[in-house]
């Protein structure tokens, strides 16, 4: 089963894959005339002025669903693999697809609110990628092509997130706990069901409240003691700083050789942790209660900043600077040299390990139970949204029968029906990821990464007009001293039914 997981992953990510999400984000990035610099100052503006309703979450509170999502283990395990594959100059490629990134991101989240619509069943917001694919063409010729396209994404994502993406999640989560406290497998696996269970039957507002308060404590938590560990080894910086550089270009005499798997790993676990392109992002966005489709569009793009520059560039140098790290290529390998002047034990697993080691050399003996701890955080909370995207794409599957009874007056709702199936699903996947193991686990994630990337690039190459529309839009709005609100047919985009009937409907918060 390895092999033929191993095979399918190498499919759906070969070279292709990784030149399409640098290609895409060069071209949105020109096109936007590089708004993840120009509108920098508005992106934090906007944080700090959200609005809400009753359907919807404040842009914060998106944001964090949405960060929720993007930091989890990619940040730490996904970082540690990287370099262990694509030695040091993975970093490079990390933030070099994650600052490109932020034009795709602003992209596909605008579409997301563009096209988003209410849920019947909870009148909550909902949208993404299978929303804006089959409503953006639904008065055109292609609208069968397009809503057959929007279905597939939306099966793709149900069965990513409902099931190959968690147990990633939770595998990186127990490792770190048994690494750190000798807790076993099934141990981890029963709280994480327990926990997790409360959480997600709560709906979208127990989601954002919960990733609220929790994302942003734990990503400064974080950051502040890697920043502490990187400090005390200032002296190894501007050698980090070289290798990361030198690596990148194929010009380091040590890890030269590996120039493509910087490039190929750098980028896979950088699209991995950002998920700018893969299509998650929208769908945060779309619960978003904003004036104008732009304003989200900005904010998310924001979040692959936080992502991948702040905490993946924590944990990257937290790493390196300890040299608690080791690189494989064919087969052998080059040892890391601690700060403390130790090595690296040969028997530690690539992932959290390199991360708790590295902690280790600063914080003796609490190094491993930090990481534990914000492991359990980090992937928790993505696990969380990982479930939303799951449900909120599940249904669209169901459409308008999801108020359609079972049994009669008395009956359950189909709608209801598929939600309990899918809690039931996601709960039993990230049961198996505890206990599975961490290759088989990963490889099932990059599959889940790989299809939904591959679906919503292709499909916001196609469908980008209305996003960039949008962004003239405000842009102009606010050169007249205006609060940007969006009229779609202004712009003569149509399938935007939520803005046709559009009503402000919000408090300042």
């Amino acid at each position: 089963m390895t092999d033929i997981l191993g095979s399918i992953n190498g499919v759906i990510w070969s070279d292709w894959l990784v030149y399409l999400c640098l290609a895409v984000g060069v071209f949105f990035s020109v096109r936007s005339r590089f708004l993840q610099v120009r509108h920098f100052p508005e992106m934090i503006r906007l944080l700090a002025r959200g609005e809400k309703s009753s359907s919807g979450v404040s842009s914060f509170q998106a944001l964090a669903m949405s960060l929720a999502g993007r930091v989890g283990t990619g940040n730490i395990a996904g970082v540690a693999t990287a370099i262990a594959f694509g030695g040091p100059g993975a970093m490079f490629w990390m933030w070099a697809v994650a600052f490109l990134g932020a034009s795709t991101s602003f992209v596909e989240s605008t579409l997301g609110q563009v096209y988003k619509t209410r849920d019947p069943l909870t009148g909550e917001y909902r949208g993404g990628p299978a929303y804006y694919f089959s409503r953006a063409f639904a008065h055109t010729r292609a609208k069968k092509l397009f809503t057959v396209y929007g279905f597939v994404f939306a099966a793709v994502t149900v069965l990513a997130c409902g099931v190959l993406l968690p147990g990633v999640q939770a595998n990186s989560m127990t490792a770190s706990m048994t690494n750190a406290w000798g807790l076993p497998a099934w141990g981890v696996a029963i709280a994480t069901v327990i926990v997790f269970a409360f959480v997600v039957v709560g709906g979208v507002k127990r989601i954002a409240s919960f990733a609220t308060l929790v994302v942003p404590f734990m990503a400064v938590a974080y950051v502040a003691a890697a920043l502490v560990v990187v400090v005390v080894n200032s002296s190894q910086i501007p050698s980090v700083i070289s290798d990361v550089f030198s690596s990148a270009f194929g010009m380091h005499s040590a890890f030269g050789a590996v120039l493509g798997l910087a490039v190929m790993w750098g980028v896979k676990r950088g699209v991995y942790s950002n998920e700018a392109g893969q299509g998650t992002g929208p769908h945060a966005a779309a619960a978003a209660e904003v004036s104008h489709p732009a304003k989200q569009g900005l904010v998310q793009a924001f979040a692959v900043y936080v992502d991948t520059l702040f905490v993946c560039s924590a944990t990257g140098f937290l790493i390196l600077s300890t040299g608690a790290y080791r690189v494989f290529e064919d087969g052998s390998e080059t040892s890391g040299v601690l700060a403390d002047g130790g090595s690296l034990a040969a028997n530690v697993e690539v992932g959290p390990a390199y991360t708790q080691t590295a902690f280790d050399t600063v914080f003796p003996g609490v190094g491993a139970s930090f990481i534990a701890i914000s492991l359990a955080f980090f992937c928790f909370t993505t696990m969380v949204a990982y479930y939303y995207m799951a449900e909120t794409n599940l249904r669209f599957i169901v459409g308008r029968h999801s108020t359609t009874l079972l049994g009669g007056a008395r009956g359950v709702s189909i709608g209801r029906v598929t939600t309990l199936l899918l809690q039931a699903i996601i709960l039993a996947a990230s049961a198996y990821g505890c206990v599975s193991t961490a290759s088989d686990a990963w490889t099932l994630g990059d599959i889940g990464v790989g299809l939904m990337a591959w679906l919503n690039i292709i499909g916001i190459l196609v469908l980008q007009q209305p996003a960039f529309a949008a962004l003239r839009d405000y842009e102009k709005q606010k050169k007249q001293g205006l609060d940007p609100v969006f009229d779609p047919h202004a712009l003569d985009i149509v399938g935007a039914t939520y803005w046709e009937t559009y009503e402000p409907e919000r408090e300042r918060v």
